[in-house]
């Protein structure tokens, strides 16, 4: 049973990495198109043939494993991966996450088959648990992203009062850089430094905004290249923008404040029949184990726990405000 609980996981997985491949595909035949004219340029003006090893030294580690590393060079799973590694600041890579959501779906779903002898809830608990490094990922994600909204006004306000001392807007992202910790001081040092290697400010502007893809940080990003090109006081601009952030800030915490009995009740009505069932599980297993011993017991299971999915979604979408 363990050899079918592992075989679903793979059809999973490669069902998942068929649809990766098939929506990037585009962007790969674009890909080679490009190298072939670049190849045949190349080679109509330097008749050496290239060194493949130079290509081999290029390709990033994906994995410390060579056979999933040149599994994930194929799919092109790795840069979506990778992008969210980086924006959580973890310093793992493509092969570790999968390789951890492959243990922690396989070991849990094995344990739990083999003491309830359901293949059923083995899955949806191997499921559940699979998807746990990724959920870890999200979630610090998400706080480096809160962390960077909340030093942005003041970032803002260090460009606004170095500009207005006659600073330049290059000069005074070097400031921000400087003087902000850590993430907002990093992603503008990064910014400042693509400016310094040559790119316009367009395209540093774009890939700061790709690398944190956050509503305020498009604001700013906007405000800045709509006064590069039709000029103005961006001073005055970036002042407001920061002045808005702030007010949008003191709205979200007012909201969450209006709605923080109803996620609680969220959380407590989501958890609360997991929790119980435990608790009985372990002071009277017999007992509870008619549940899965029985077929109107696995029904009622099967209407508890999508009740209870579509439940939690219902208040989630409530309590949950766009600011």
């Amino acid at each position: 049973m363990l050899m079918v609980v592992i075989l679903v996981f793979l059809g999973v997985f490669a069902v998942s990495a068929l649809l990766l491949v098939a929506s990037g595909t585009g962007a790969s035949q674009t890909t080679k198109r490009t190298l072939t004219v670049l190849h045949a340029a190349l080679s109509a003006t330097d008749p050496t043939p290239p060194d493949p090893n130079v290509y081999d030294r290029k390709e990033e580690l994906l994995s410390a494993l060579p056979t999933l590393n040149r599994v994930l060079l194929k799919l092109e799973i790795a840069p979506r991966l990778r992008q969210l590694l980086y924006q959580a600041d973890l310093h793992w890579t493509a092969g570790t996450v999968i390789l951890m959501c492959a243990t922690a779906f396989v070991i849990p779903a094995y344990l739990i088959h083999w003491r309830t002898g359901s293949v059923f809830f083995g899955m949806i608990a191997g499921i559940l648990l699979g998807f746990t490094p990724i959920f870890f990922v999200l979630f610090k994600r998400r706080l480096r992203f809160a962390k960077f909204e909340q030093q942005l006004p003041e970032a803002l306000d260090l460009m606004v009062n170095a500009m207005r001392a006659g600073h330049s807007l290059n000069s005074s992202l070097d400031l921000v850089a400087q003087e902000v910790l850590n993430p907002l001081g990093g992603e503008f040092r990064i910014c400042f430094d693509e400016q310094n290697y040559g790119l316009e400010l367009k395209t540093a502007m774009n890939n700061l905004v790709s690398r944190v893809p956050l509503q305020d940080l498009k604001m700013v990003v906007t405000a800045i290249l709509i006064q590069k090109e039709s000029g103005g006081n961006l001073a005055e601009v970036l002042d407001k923008v920061a002045y808005v952030i702030r007010e949008r800030f003191r709205l979200k915490r007012q909201v969450r404040v209006h709605t923080a009995q109803g996620r609680m009740t969220g959380w407590v009505l989501s958890f609360l029949p997991v929790v119980l069932g435990c608790a009985l599980y372990m002071i009277n297993p017999q007992g509870i184990s008619l549940l899965w011993k029985r077929q109107i017991g696995i029904d009622l299971l099967y209407f508890a726990g999508i009740s209870n999915v579509v439940g939690a979604l219902i208040i989630r979408k409530i309590v949950n405000m766009e600011v």
